[in-house]
């Protein structure tokens, strides 16, 4: 994975959170960005073209791997050309999702461009995403539809990550079997961090201690062996430790207790000018093991079905 000479990137991996709308309300999210539609962008979004530089500017400055996320990135109509352009720039290409929107239809624009999917998945059982606000239209995804799409997404080469934020309304679960079924290649456990502006207030009855997220990290342990990667990041290895971009198009951090702190514009003031006005950790990136062999594995055996443009999975 090689780094330009001068300048260098801190990181070798970026998140594009590219959409500020979702279709879900979690309340524990730290990435709603209603300050960034308030205040700077109030369609919640780049236009097509300026999101495409900002692809541009982020593969030209060095990084090797650019995830894109919100909000929920599905929901941006030109998020295909965006994955695209990334993989024809040389960069690993990764979408975090909800999973709402991952139809047939959805895979199969994506298919030969995107290397890898997260979904982010805080239960199977939809009683429990209820609470926490995981709903479309006040209906949640369930574990046995949750593990029809996980089989289709390794089915058509797709390379396999979940998400889970531990919160007081799950900590206690035990999904061990489920996640061991899942079968994604890298499992994050992230603790639920309280971000000024962004989750204030909704998010307070769902902090957990370090202890209670450590007790549900150590219950899973066990998922390790039938071969899932189990990255926990607890909110001191979360904050500092990603290079993150806005929906507007500005670098970020979560290292400030008041909340985000944004750089100037990407395209403003150029991808180099801008990261430098924010604090992001190589050793804590490291450490949360941000460097890993991410690059695409061979074409599977199973062809691309026909996509049924009407059915979701």
């Amino acid at each position: 994975m090689g780094m330009p000479d001068s300048p260098r990137v801190p990181v070798e991996t970026v998140n594009f959170h590219l959409w500020q709308p979702c279709n879900m309300s979690c309340r524990f999210c730290f990435a709603t960005f209603r300050d960034v539609r308030r205040t700077v962008l109030p369609e919640g979004h780049l236009e097509r073209a300026d999101a495409e530089r900002v692809v541009a500017g982020l593969a030209e400055a060095g990084f090797t791997k650019l995830t894109f996320a919100g909000g929920e990135p599905l929901l941006c109509p030109w998020l295909a050309n965006l994955v695209t352009l990334a993989h024809r720039l040389g960069m690993v290409t990764s979408v975090v999702t909800n999973g709402s929107l991952l139809d047939e239809a959805a895979l199969a624009r994506f298919h030969g461009v995107l290397d890898w999917i997260t979904v982010s998945v805080d239960s199977p059982r939809p009683q429990t995403l209820q609470l926490l606000g995981r709903t479309t239209a006040g209906r949640a995804i369930g574990g046995d539809e949750y593990l029809a799409l996980f089989r289709r997404i390794r089915e058509l080469g797709f390379r396999l990550k979940m998400n889970t934020v531990v919160t007081a309304g799950n900590w206690r679960e035990d999904m061990a079997d489920f996640v061991i079924e899942a079968r994604p290649e890298r499992w994050k456990v992230f603790q639920a961090l309280p971000v000024a502006g962004q989750n204030s207030g909704r998010v307070d009855p769902l902090l957990t201690t370090l202890e209670q997220f450590e007790d549900f990290v150590s219950r899973h342990l066990r998922v390790e062996p039938a071969g899932i990667r189990l990255i926990p990041e607890d909110n001191d290895v979360m904050t500092g430790s990603y290079a993150m971009v806005d929906p507007a198009g500005r670098f970020f951090d979560s290292v400030d207790s008041r909340g985000y702190t944004y750089s100037e514009p990407i395209l403003r003031v150029g991808v180099h000018r801008a990261i430098s006005q924010v604090r992001i950790s190589r050793v804590k990136f490291l450490v949360r093991g941000g460097l890993y062999d991410f690059t695409p594995e061979p074409e599977p055996v199973a062809g691309l079905l026909a996509a049924d443009e009407s059915g979701r999975m």
